[in-house]
């Protein structure tokens, strides 16, 4: 059973999106050093992982369902 790395995912589809940390941190509205913080969590706040989700387009809570639905 493989549990979701939260970090590593939005790391990745930020990399796939071929946008920049500094893009990111900017429609966050945080800084540089925080993005690199959040790409280091296992876990994450749900209004933030919404916000990401959204600044993203992309629905990272699907992927909780998926691996719930796989792990019954």
């Amino acid at each position: 059973m493989v549990e979701v790395n939260i970090g590593k995912r939005i790391r990745e589809k930020l990399d796939e999106q071929g946008r920049g940390v500094g893009w990111f941190a900017d429609r966050l509205g945080c800084c540089r050093d925080n993005i690199y913080k959040i790409f280091q969590r296992k876990y994450i706040d749900t209004g933030l992982l919404l916000k990401i989700s959204q600044v993203l387009g992309y629905d990272f809570f699907a992927e909780y369902s998926e691996y719930i639905k796989s792990n019954k």
